[in-house]
């Protein structure tokens, strides 16, 4: 084996194993829609099982159905199929200093076995009698545009209906513009793509910003004498900066040994050598990922192990430099960090936006239930049509009669997940057969 290949399984090695770690901890994870999960299990609202359950059912199908196959055919990875997975692996293993260990072997085992053998994990699950690892995907697919919601249901929560409604037109009336008008031709076949998804969200944080700083103070200094919500938890991820800058120079490290890239457009401009396109793409995809990093950051105290994505910026510019990428990604990382406790800083001036916290977790977790519920509803009748929506209204119902009830959050993977298992052993002994569409 060469020294260059010994550098690369190192680097990939390093990445999973401190994602899966963090993970473990509770410091950061990729997946978006687990990333307000996080403090349920924390502070012992949920269980580790609904939460093992639910990275799975958000996060396997991605990995199966999205992150492998895009890195198939390159010689680069999507991040995805690293990231995703290490949240899989660091919810499933037990807490303390065993489940540290326990994930970071894992992990980084994962990570050298998909430089490896990219293929032979599709392969693996092709073999299976019925396929629901692609079904799966779904229910995480109403996740990421439901997101946008919740600014506008948290203002209604906060400053009544009208107010909410005004904030929901305006986020639907921006996910559409940037949808129909958001794609830009920069020459030389570049297009830059802003995200609808980021852009509507980062107009309903706004709305709910404006709405909350309105509030005035009664002249007492309660605000000051009060910890604040925000501040408390950006101060938590601001205890773990070392953490997440050595992530970050990972993630800029492996990404200038072309090992990694963070979306398929930065990854095929990647692999044709286009460095500077491929630079200027990842850095459109970060500022699209701000307002949705940061809103859930500072709201959740958890953040993503590649921060905003211009940790990989820093790696594309700095491609065959992995030691300088890693120091100038974790610094970059560590400016990320910085930047969250002055916006919560900010934030907490005024008591509007204060009591706003609690609205805005309450908000995105309802927006949680119902996106997982109807996304565990369109994966279950998608591995068992006709039989999906009765199993997932049936366990929902039963759920709530049950004395330990799983929370209402988890249905929906758990039970895509257990509706995958049941085909298959049908399968194994002849009473079901997969519809096959066409």
């Amino acid at each position: 084996m060469g020294t260059s290949k010994l550098i690369e399984l190192i680097a990939i090695a390093a990445l999973g194993g401190l994602s899966s770690i963090l993970a473990n901890k509770g410091i950061a994870v990729f997946n978006d829609g687990l990333r307000p999960i996080v403090p349920e299990f924390l502070e012992k609202k949920i269980g580790k099982k609904e939460l093992a359950a639910t990275s799975f059912a958000l996060s396997f199908g991605l990995v199966i159905g999205f992150g492998i196959p895009v890195s198939i055919g390159a010689s680069i990875l999507l991040v995805h199929s690293i990231l995703l997975m290490t949240d899989i692996i660091g919810s499933w293993a037990p807490e303390g200093k065993k489940g540290m260990i326990i994930s970071g072997v894992i992990g980084a085992v994962y990570g050298v076995g998909l430089v490896l053998g990219l293929q032979a994990v599709v392969d693996a699950f092709a073999m299976m009698p019925v396929n629901f690892i692609d079904s799966l995907s779904q229910v995480g697919a109403p996740v990421v545009i439901s997101f946008s919601i919740f600014p506008a249901v948290a203002i209604a929560s906060q400053h009544g209906f009208k107010k909410g409604s005004i904030s929901f037109i305006a986020t639907l009336l921006t996910l559409f513009i940037v949808k129909q008008f958001g794609t830009f031709n920069l020459g030389n076949g570049t297009k830059l793509t802003l995200s609808a998804e980021g852009m509507s969200l980062l107009v309903g944080m706004i709305f709910m910003i404006y709405y909350a700083v309105q509030v005035k103070s009664d002249g007492s200094n309660s605000n000051e004498s009060l910890v604040s919500v925000f501040l408390e938890r950006v101060n938590r991820i601001k205890k773990n900066w070392i953490w997440l800058s050595v992530m970050g120079g990972l993630v800029s490290a492996a990404t200038s040994l072309l090992l990694i890239a963070g979306d398929p457009i930065s990854l095929n401009l990647l692999s044709e050598g286009k460095m500077s396109e491929a630079a200027l793409a990842a850095f459109a995809r970060g500022i699209g990922f701000i307002p949705l990093v940061f809103s859930t950051a500072i709201v959740t105290g958890v953040y993503s192990p590649a921060g905003t994505t211009f940790v990989f910026v820093v790696g594309i510019l700095l491609k065959g430099n992995p030691l300088l990428a890693f120091v100038v990604g974790a610094l970059v990382m560590f400016i990320e960090v910085q930047l969250l406790t002055l916006m919560a800083k900010a934030l907490d001036k005024f008591p509007g936006i204060r009591e706003m916290g609690e609205h805005i977790r309450t908000a995105m977790n309802k927006v949680l239930e119902v996106a997982l519920l109807i996304g565990g509803a369109m994966a279950s009748e998608s591995i068992a049509p006709g039989i999906g929506y009765f199993w997932v209204i049936g366990l929902l119902l039963l759920n709530r009669k049950a004395k330990k009830p799983v929370v209402d959050l988890a249905v929906g993977p758990i039970a895509a997940i257990t509706l995958g298992i049941l085909v298959n052993i049908l399968n194994l002994i002849g009473l079901f057969t997969p519809v096959v569409a066409g």
